[in-house]
């Protein structure tokens, strides 16, 4: 499906774009970070995706106004949350259709993105997005996290890791910490979630395990995102070798 009643992908884009557009403008410290050609260039990025989709299963979400809000506002709304790096290489953890990677790399081109998917078919479809915008900073890797947080390539080497529906916190602590370097940041999309819930909770003993600090809940900021929240986490120190465990082995049996 390319869109609501069918519509065009290049129509629905564009009103996703203009939709974004309104809602920037109660969010003036976001809207000053996206120039016009940035907002040009995730319009494209949505036509990519929604035409895309006709063929490929990367998305549920089509209707205008939901692709403006749960995909572009929402990934974009990290952005305050990304500065003063500890390093310029960013890792995204399960990128599907390319949300929260792409528009985030679109709004930040200075950094250097690795966009992690294990289904060949969406890294392939990913790759066509990425060559399509003329993005040089990223590149998709088509393998699953666990192996890469023992690929001396990648183990240790970025500032940022991000994820968005990929995993529980526990789980996503051990695939994405063994990534990062010390004074790196992992930021995860969550939905509503408590200061002391569950899943908080046994992330933070996860995180402890594997160098990390403790998880800090973050308001997602813009209200059109209603109680979606960041939780991030800090390396603090080097990740023991042993982890990540083998493929499939931290949602087997997650850490916390």
């Amino acid at each position: 499906m390319s869109g609501p009643l069918g519509t065009q992908p290049g129509t629905a884009a564009h009103q996703a774009r203009m939709q974004l557009e309104a809602d920037l403008e109660s969010v003036p410290e976001l809207a000053g970070r996206l120039s016009a050609a940035m907002l040009d260039r995730v319009e494209t990025f949505v036509e990519l995706l929604l035409a895309a989709n006709r063929r490929l299963n990367l998305t549920r979400v089509t209707q205008p106004q939901a692709v403006a809000r749960r995909h572009l506002l929402d990934a974009l709304a990290a952005l305050p949350h990304l500065d003063d790096l500890a390093a310029p290489r960013a890792v995204d953890l399960g990128s599907g259709g390319g949300v929260p990677a792409i528009p985030i790399a679109i709004a930040r081109p200075d950094l250097s993105w690795r966009l992690v998917e294990s289904v060949g078919k969406k890294a392939r479809a990913l790759a066509a997005f990425v060559e399509e915008l003329g993005l040089p900073g990223v590149q998709v890797v088509a393998e699953r996290a666990e192996v890469l947080g023992r690929d001396p390539r990648y183990r240790e080497r970025a500032g940022l890791v991000t994820a968005r529906a990929v995993a529980t916190l526990p789980v996503l602590a051990e695939l994405a910490l063994p990534l990062l370097l010390p004074g790196g940041r992992l930021i995860a999309w969550k939905g509503p979630m408590a200061a002391h819930g569950d899943e908080l909770q046994r992330g933070a003993r996860a995180a402890a395990q594997l160098g990390g600090g403790l998880p800090e809940l973050l308001a997602a900021g813009p209200s059109q995102l209603g109680d979606h929240r960041f939780v991030r986490v800090a390396k603090q120190g080097q990740t023991p070798t042993r982890y990540p465990r083998r493929p499939g082995e931290p949602a087997r049996r997650p850490l916390g």
